[in-house]
């Protein structure tokens, strides 16, 4: 319970900073509802889906081998530096490789997509504010991805094809991670469908191809250090990403 309570807390962070979104979401003259409290009402799937998420890691991580150990270390008392020191170098890595890999994807793509997917898509992003890049992008969708939807998938191949006995063979961490990269790549689609502009199959491959590049080098790190490495890689992107956006204006 005290390792739920921490991490669930923690995404929740992220949870909380998508109010921080300047996103234009139109006041229902019907219910006569404020826009706080639409925004309000729009963070009750990702709650649900957070809690959720942490639950199933909590409960079958360590069934497969996997770990958060930094949360690990703050809910039973044990050395927080020794956790956290040995993922701190390859999450940056990660982070730095995963950049230059979804930069050189957009520098190669962007020219051949519809040009009113680009604006809008440049245009969603200033929107979404550096607090939610890092504790929704970095945290939360790690927590949901890696420590909930990969977690699941470890556990299923191991029960399907190990019965729960022994440890889980590499393909079944090579599956998970590839089929939760897929999920990562599949869930930014109802964004893009919610743009309003046309939704070709280069944008889709574009999408799912260009988000699940990231997803794999996560799950990686997910899979040999644990949580965080993929945490820190997650929030390192966003932050190599911003830069970019800066100086590239």
């Amino acid at each position: 319970m005290k390792l739920f309570a921490i991490l669930w807390l923690t995404g929740m962070t992220g949870v909380i900073s998508i109010l921080e979104m300047n996103l234009p979401i139109p006041e229902d003259e019907e219910l006569q509802l404020p826009l706080w409290s639409i925004k309000l009402l729009s963070l009750i799937q990702p709650t649900i889906l957070l809690s959720i998420a942490v639950l199933i890691g909590v409960t079958l991580a360590h069934k497969v081998g996997l770990s958060a150990p930094l949360a690990e270390a703050v809910a039973y008392g044990t050395s927080i530096a020794r956790a956290i020191q040995p993922q701190v170098i390859p999450g940056i890595i990660g982070g730095l490789v995963g950049s230059i890999a979804l930069i050189t994807i957009e520098f190669f793509t962007k020219p051949l997509l519809p040009l009113d997917f680009v604006l809008k898509g440049e245009a969603f992003s200033n929107n979404t504010s550096f607090l939610t890049r890092i504790l929704y992008g970095g945290i939360t969708e790690e927590l949901l991805l890696r420590w909930g939807v990969m977690t699941l998938f470890v556990w299923i191949g191991w029960y399907i094809f190990a019965k729960g006995q022994g440890e889980p063979s590499v393909y079944c961490f090579v599956a998970a991670i590839a089929l939760s990269a897929f999920l990562f790549g599949l869930g930014h689609l109802p964004l893009v469908f919610a743009l309003g502009t046309p939704v070709t199959t280069l944008v889709v491959a574009y999408v799912i191809i260009g988000n699940s590049v990231f997803g794999l080098i996560a799950g990686y790190l997910y899979w040999y250090l644990g949580l965080e490495a993929a945490m820190i890689a997650h929030m390192l992107f966003h932050i190599v990403r911003v830069t970019v956006n800066y100086f590239a204006r």
